[in-house]
């Protein structure tokens, strides 16, 4: 719910259990009083500070004694008018002076979310839209505040208008800018590398700034695009926590800032490192949205608050709750080597075990026998494969199976058809040797022909085949940032030209065959973020597939995204990244925690791995609805100890899974007791693989003792409301 109130001149937001409480100064400038609980609609005037006077803060002109930009809370943050902390927007005009200085204007409330013209947002709600302008400039700034009653996530995001008769150029747009009052906090960033996305570290916010970012034109595996402020002491279970993730996959930053009064500064978008953007006389430009999540109960609340925000108002509503493809990728089973009769003799492998579809990976096009050669050629290798795809298919599809393909669309070898045809289609300078990496080129997706051309190809090979499953990949990061087709100038513009083009280019695709199901890959999760959830429903978690790996790889992933999102798949062992051998029930247990496969031949395993996979689909289907609606509760974190455990319980309390894994074996260790977390306390559940009954509260405050188990082992319980 969207109020103001014209006499105190406060706008009120409130979400489900939070409000932000915004107040237009006497002298215009629009600033934060209040973002956190509940509350009600007084009159915050009072919490006013930025009339007492600090020496060395300069007051602007015009706005009345002991004023200063540089003690308040601004919600969007000018540069050079007396505020010394990081600025929301950097505009140069045509003399060369950078100053600005925004006040309100007006504002209008609305239903629905703002457009943001190319760029992926969230749906839904109710938007707020405050309009800004620079004293100094003819620039303007529309603020946009998106509210779901039924959802602790506020969603902004800006809008810079250039509102004079010259150019400017932006050299920083950020997406918001808030202001919270002195307090002692701690930071949790998602850092990593690839095979191991997404680890969570914990460091206190001392005075001076954290800055975490991308500036590799991809969301990144080093740095998840998520930041969350945690309250000193504040924990999984209780504590303020204030998260917010942007919904944005190329170079992006996020910036924590503790002020010399103890005040703390958030704010972030588009990364400012090479950023440029000609804004031309009435012309707009529109930054990204960011997720901001509130949290008075833990960091348990505030990762269950944006796994539903995710669900409802973010990921693709047609496949959203559907139920997922159970697949085996035939990758890590014949890497480049295959032909018609292995993918046959894999697919009837699969079948017999209830895998419902099956995905060919990299190597069925052009002359792509390694990843030396060919990206960029998407015509089918009847070489490799006689006849084409079609027998393929044919075969599958008699066994009741669907096909899926992988695509590298972003991506062009030196070695191929199309870069000897279109050498200037690869990012970079002619005239300047280009970095490899995995022996590829980036293709130049600020292009439009490059967009229409990849667009033709894909759309040519989805049409002619009866395909239901998508897989596209993204295996390398751009390192040249340069396009021979736009201008000297505007060279900074091309990072972000880059990421609109392809969300230009899957949202073409995805209109065209609106029944496939689109995967997200990026050399794993090099590109897991909330920007291409808004496109794809699932997103391949990790390359590394190791059952202890992936078991905190997820634990991370789950502090900002739905486990419904997180594709996750059950390989062989010794395991192929690396080298462990774990159990395979253990690997089937964590890969349920997520969208489940296979990455593997099942035509190589024993009798009785084989008689796994069945009850592990079977199990997977009866969890489904758990993994695609259910609320996650994080019980031993993997971590800070030698035990992993989750619980996804349902909506209504009335159904739970319980995974776990034992890191290491410890001899006598017998009296450990796991406490479960999320269920109704006045309940009654059946603990199926235990044949007890008992009281939820019984659960959560005495526990289950802990199961005998070998390095790597896991358990799973079944929780059932009975009578």
């Amino acid at each position: 719910m969207i109020v103001f109130h014209e006499a105190t001149r406060m706008f009120f937001l409130h979400g489900k259990n939070y409000s932000c409480a915004l107040r237009i100064h006497p002298a215009g400038y629009l600033c934060n009083f209040h973002f956190g609980g509940r509350i009600g609609e007084d009159d915050l005037a009072y919490l006013d500070h930025s009339a007492r006077e600090l020496s060395f803060s300069p007051i602007p002109p015009d706005v009345g004694n002991y004023f200063s930009l540089d003690v308040s809370a601004n919600e969007y943050a000018g540069f050079g008018q007396g505020d010394f902390r990081s600025p929301s927007v950097l505009i140069v005009r045509e003399n060369g002076e950078r100053a600005s200085r925004f006040v309100y204007t007006s504002h209008k409330i609305y239903g629905g979310a703002p457009d943001l013209d190319g760029l992926p947002s969230a749906r839904g709600g109710q938007t707020l839209a405050i309009s800004l302008k620079d004293v100094l400039s003819g620039a303007e700034i529309v603020l946009n505040y998106t509210v779901y009653e039924d959802s602790d996530v506020l969603v902004r995001n800006a809008e810079i208008r250039n509102g004079g008769k010259t150019p400017v150029t932006l050299l920083r747009a950020d997406s918001f800018c808030l202001d919270l009052a002195a307090g002692e906090y701690d930071v949790l960033r998602l850092h990593g590398r690839h095979n191991m996305e997404r680890t969570p570290e914990r460091t206190p916010l001392g005075h001076g700034s954290i800055r975490i970012g991308s500036s590799r034109g991809a969301s990144s595996h080093q740095m998840n695009p998520f930041l969350a402020l945690l309250e000193r002491g504040a924990g999984e279970d209780s504590g303020v926590c204030l998260g917010f993730e942007l919904l944005y996959s190329g170079s992006w930053t996020l910036e924590a800032e503790v002020s010399q009064t103890g005040s703390v500064r958030v704010c972030g978008g588009i990364n400012d490192l090479n950023f440029s953007w000609e804004l031309g006389a009435g012309r707009s430009f529109i930054t990204p949205q960011v997720a901001i999540c509130y949290s008075a109960r833990g960091l348990g609340e505030m990762s269950r608050s944006f796994a539903d925000f995710f669900r409802e108002h973010v990921l693709p509503e047609k496949f959203v709750y559907s139920p997922r493809p159970v697949l085996v990728n035939n990758w890590e089973a014949t890497y480049f080597d295959f032909d018609r009769e292995k993918l046959c003799a894999l697919a009837d492998e699969a079948a017999a075990l209830g895998i419902d579809t099956l995905v060919l990976d990299d190597g069925w096009f052009g002359k792509r026998n390694n990843d030396r050669t060919s990206l960029g050629d998407w015509t089918v290798n009847e070489t490799k494969l006689d006849g084409g795809l079609d027998p393929v298919i044919g075969h599958c599809k008699r066994l009741g199976m669907k096909f899926g393909i992988w695509f590298e669309p972003e991506m062009i070898s030196k070695e191929s058809e199309l870069y000897r045809a279109h050498p200037d289609w690869a990012i970079g300078r002619a005239d300047v040797p280009r970095c490899e990496s995995r022996h590829q080129y980036v293709l130049d997706m600020t292009r439009e022909e490059v967009t229409d051309y990849v667009f033709g190809c894909m759309s040519e090979i989805l049409s002619r085949h009866e395909i239901s499953y998508v897989k596209w990949d993204m295996n390398r990061h751009i390192s040249e940032f340069y396009s021979s087709r736009l201008p000297a100038e505007r060279q900074g513009e091309f990072a972000h030209r880059y990421i609109l083009g392809v969300y230009g280019l899957i949202g073409r695709l995805q209109a065209a065959f609106p029944n496939v199901f689109f995967e997200g890959c990026s050399g794993g999760g090099g590109r897991f973020d909330g920007g291409m959830l808004c496109y794809f429903p699932q997103f391949w978690t990790s390359d590394d597939t190791d059952a202890y790996e992936r078991a905190r790889i997820q634990w991370g992933t789950s502090y900002g995204y739905p486990l419904s999102a997180m594709s996750c798949h059950v390989s062989v062992c010794p395991n192929h990244q690396t080298g462990r051998i774990t159990p395979f029930f253990s690997r089937g247990a964590i890969a349920s925690l997520g969208a489940t496969g296979y990455e593997l031949d099942p035509g190589r395993l024993s009798g009785e791995e084989k008689r796994q996979i069945k009850e592990q689909i079977a199990n997977y289907r009866e969890i489904e609805a758990l993994i695609l609606r259910g609320d996650l509760y994080r019980i031993a974190d993997p971590f800070a100890g030698e035990l992993f455990c989750v619980a996804v319980v349902s909506k209504d309390k009335a159904r739970a899974y319980v995974v776990g894994m034992r890191v290491h074996a410890v001899p006598g260790d017998f009296d450990r007791r796991v406490r479960l977390k999320g269920l109704a306390p006045e309940k009654r559940y059946a603990v199926e693989e235990l044949s007890l009954t008992l009281r939820g509260d019984t659960l959560m405050n005495a526990g289950l003792l802990l199961p005998r188990l070998p390095d790597f082992g896991c358990w799973v319980w079944h929780l059932k409301e009975t009578s």
